[in-house]
């Protein structure tokens, strides 16, 4: 069961303080002799507030017994007793019917105190997540066979040589890097090596760790994630560019040259 909340506790106290100053005054009205106009004002008080625990029928019955035996005493006969009997069976007829209480007179509920939301909230919230395995693992399982295949028939196809052995007195015209390199080259032919080789790299990879904190979308469709799609784009097209004007556009003493015309001066 969950905590009584502070204000029925104080309902409570004040329910017990009130029901404790009523049972003190009940022995000075026992004094008084009961009549069926006291039995059933009592019996009204009673059920009208709820100061009394004793049922009205019961105050209807008390009282009539003891009209009974006080007319009885004084030697009435049944004359006295009819009338008595008669009141007290109207009162008793007239009286509410008893609240069903709990311990100490209570009658507050407990599932008012409880919030229907807490306890019948039984639908589950629809989302869009599947499990690694096998929903992701299969792909990419499929995907690394695929790749394994075409590297096996384009080996097979393509032939790769060695180059010939360096000969340190003579020096290749031009002198290019491996292709993953080109870029950074064609970078030193613009600027100062400081730049093309520290600060307009670090840039690249500074922005590139910060895209994460930039864009805070959590969906996964290309539709919502515009920014770092054109983030990612506009980075891997700087450096393409870089690599394929190295490549083919650079001819000797990497001057810049036009492969249609001079022909391509790149190695695999």
């Amino acid at each position: 069961m969950g905590e009584i909340p502070e204000h029925l506790l104080k309902r409570s106290a004040e329910r017990r303080a009130a029901l404790a100053g009523g049972s003190e005054a009940q022995p000075a009205e026992a004094d008084t002799p009961a009549t069926p106009d006291t039995a059933a004002a009592a019996s009204g008080s009673g059920g009208g507030d709820g100061a009394s625990k004793v049922p009205a029928s019961l105050l209807a019955r008390s009282a009539a017994a003891k009209a009974a035996r006080e007319a009885k005493a004084g030697g009435g006969g049944t004359a006295t007793i009819a009338p008595a009997a008669a009141a007290a069976s109207a009162v008793g007829a007239l009286a509410p019917a008893p609240v069903a209480k709990g311990p100490e007179g209570h009658t507050q509920r407990l599932l008012t105190v409880v919030k229907a939301g807490s306890i019948q909230d039984v639908k589950s919230t629809p989302t869009d997540k599947v499990h690694t395995w096998p929903h992701l693992l299969i792909g990419e399982f499929v995907a690394a066979l695929a790749m394994t295949a075409f590297l096996l028939v384009f080996s097979a196809v393509v032939n790769a040589p060695f180059l010939a052995a360096a000969n340190f007195n003579f020096t290749p015209n031009p002198s290019k890097a491996p292709w993953y390199f080109l870029g950074l080259q064609e970078l030193l032919t613009m600027f100062h090596p400081m730049v093309a080789g520290v600060t307009i790299p670090g840039i690249g990879i500074f922005g590139l760790m910060l895209a994460p904190y930039t864009d805070r979308n959590p969906s996964n469709k290309p539709e919502d994630r515009k920014f770092a799609i054109a983030l990612m784009t506009l980075f891997v097209m700087f450096w393409a560019v870089l690599v394929i004007i190295g490549s083919f556009f650079r001819g000797p003493g990497f001057n810049f040259t036009f492969p249609w015309r001079d022909g391509v001066f790149f190695d695999l």
